[in-house]
């Protein structure tokens, strides 16, 4: 049994793996598949991958090829969600801000630099046609760290998946003032360059795993309600959520990839653009 470790943040997007751990489906082809919750999200799972102490990662399309960019020795191994992620703008509910405009140049909380949370709020403000070199960026790890940081005027919007911050809305802890989808696929899947080059024969095991999860996932019976229940979310929220969201069973494509660095590239955030084939398995 080759034991692999998976990072990935805790939303409905990754549930089809922990289905496929739960039923065992991995372990038939001799993987141990360990998955970590990473809440922090994107820049830690970086991190990790550059630490060696994840071998995968779920991760978002931006924020792990800006990372590659930077010398992270990561491959990508396919597209994981093709459809845009939606990013709520979210305000704390007893604050003054009524609309996006009211944000100008106010303190945005972000989980990490290299986040997606920072990387979108620069598209965000670019969109605006804000300064982004007056943007004011405040670190706060987690969701429960936005939380206390909106609730005690330590940061002013925090940007999230909107599906996942709903509850958060839905209590009057958040008020969502405004979306901003990404203009590329959400997540893809990647691996450390190392263990990608040693491990091919279990990659392509693992991909076919949860490329046939994924194509069936929504024609799994009562999913939606399994989702709602697992993820604190109502019932309608999960299955507009579903409606929307994509999943892939092919490698990122090329056009794709290059929209992401031109996006980038635009925003001064990546040091040096890696060629395509360089970059994918």
């Amino acid at each position: 049994m080759k034991k692999v470790t998976i990072v990935g943040v805790p939303e409905h997007f990754n549930f089809p793996w922990n289905l496929c751990i739960d039923n065992g489906e991995f372990a038939e082809h001799g993987i141990e598949l360990e998955w970590q919750d990473i809440p922090e999200g994107t820049g830690r799972m970086c991190t990790m991958l550059r630490n060696g102490e994840a071998d995968l990662a779920v991760i978002l399309s931006e924020g792990i090829i800006k990372d590659i960019s930077q010398g992270n020795q990561v491959q990508i191994l396919q597209e994981y969600v093709s459809s845009p992620l939606r990013w709520g703008i979210h305000v704390a509910n007893q604050s003054a801000f009524k609309n996006i405009e009211d944000l100008k140049g106010k303190r945005i909380a972000i989980s990490r630099y290299g986040s997606g949370s920072h990387l979108m709020a620069i598209v965000h403000a670019k969109q605006m046609n804000w300064d982004l070199n007056q943007l004011e960026f405040v670190v706060i790890n987690t969701l429960d760290g936005a939380i206390a940081a909106l609730h005690n005027n330590k940061a002013d919007y925090f940007m999230w998946e909107r599906f996942m911050t709903q509850p958060i809305v839905d209590q009057k802890i958040f008020r969502r003032i405004g979306e901003c989808p990404t203009p590329w696929p959400s997540f893809v899947v990647v691996a450390r360059k190392e263990f990608a080059e040693q491990n091919n024969a279990l990659i392509k095991h693992l991909l076919e795993i949860i490329n046939t999860t994924t194509s069936e996932f929504k024609h799994i019976p009562s999913i939606d309600r399994t989702l709602a229940t697992k993820y604190n979310q109502k019932l309608e929220d999960i299955q507009a959520w579903l409606k929307l969201t994509q999943w892939s069973q092919k490698q990122l494509p090329e056009s794709k990839y290059q929209k992401i660095t031109e996006e980038l590239k635009a925003l001064d955030l990546l040091e040096e653009v890696k060629p395509y084939k360089e970059v994918i398995l």
